[in-house]
């Protein structure tokens, strides 16, 4: 098995310089406890100030957004990858559930993100996942299935060779629940077979993670299923020693 993959990625519209400056300083300073390939992805203001904290680390940095277009011009307020890559960034979440269900992102809107992602260098991390009136309704295949073909409808085949996949059930974020340590697995084998209808080599590369309340007591468990290759960390992600604790639990 490959290097697992953990991503502290909930600072979402969280943080302050100070807030930055001690979570790097800590990170930096156990780092080397975890054999994981670590990443933590901050809001834009604060992502040169982050890498500043991590230089020397080894601890990759990434956005939580990025625009769906990568040219220069007149999009007020967007920021694209080119940018993201100067302060720093070499990956950027795409397709959270709070972009597609607070800012309308579609599929085809995550698929040119992945796009424009890795047209300036950075790996997409794509956001994948059910709400619980989705798992509820046994559609939860169903919406997955969706959300992933879209990816292979729009984009180039080495543009998806790039990317990461994350599972995060939406019913799961900020709630305290978490699917349990089979319902991760066979949710991440689904996602890996329907990858693999496309793709065999493909999805035998990928790294797919779960993020849906992971902490570090439930962090073991989820990460002894085949197919779960990291974490997305939600709020366990804001506090060093809880993500180090996490990070820790990875084989």
């Amino acid at each position: 098995m490959s290097r697992r993959t953990l991503i502290a990625g909930n600072w979402k519209m969280n943080g302050s310089a100070a807030a930055v400056d001690a979570f790097a300083s800590a990170i930096a300073a156990d780092a080397g406890s975890t054999d994981a390939d670590l990443l933590v992805c901050v809001p834009f203001v604060y992502i040169e100030r982050m890498a500043r904290g991590l230089a020397g680390t080894g601890v990759a940095l990434g956005a939580q957004n990025l625009a769906d277009v990568g040219e220069p011009g007149a999009y007020t307020g967007e920021v694209n990858g080119a940018m993201l890559r100067e302060s720093g960034c070499t990956h950027v979440i795409v397709g959270h559930s709070e972009r597609r269900a607070m800012y309308g992102e579609t599929d085809s809107v995550v698929a040119a993100k992945l796009e424009a992602a890795v047209a300036a260098g950075l790996v997409p991390v794509v956001c994948v996942g059910e709400t619980l009136a989705e798992r509820e309704a046994d559609r939860a295949e169903a919406v997955l299935s969706a959300q992933v073909d879209a990816l292979f409808e729009q984009c180039r085949p080495e543009s998806l060779a790039r990317m990461v996949l994350a599972y995060e059930p939406v019913w799961a974020i900020g709630t305290g629940r978490s699917a349990s340590p089979e319902q991760a697995q066979a949710i991440h084998a689904f996602l890996r077979g329907r990858i693999a209808q496309q793709d065999a080599t493909l999805a035998n590369s990928m790294q797919l993670l779960y993020g849906g309340s992971v902490k570090p007591d439930n962090a073991a468990a989820l990460f002894a299923g085949a197919d779960v290759d990291g974490a997305l960390v939600g709020g366990a992600s804001l506090k060093a020693d809880s993500f180090l604790d996490i990070a820790r639990a990875a084989p």
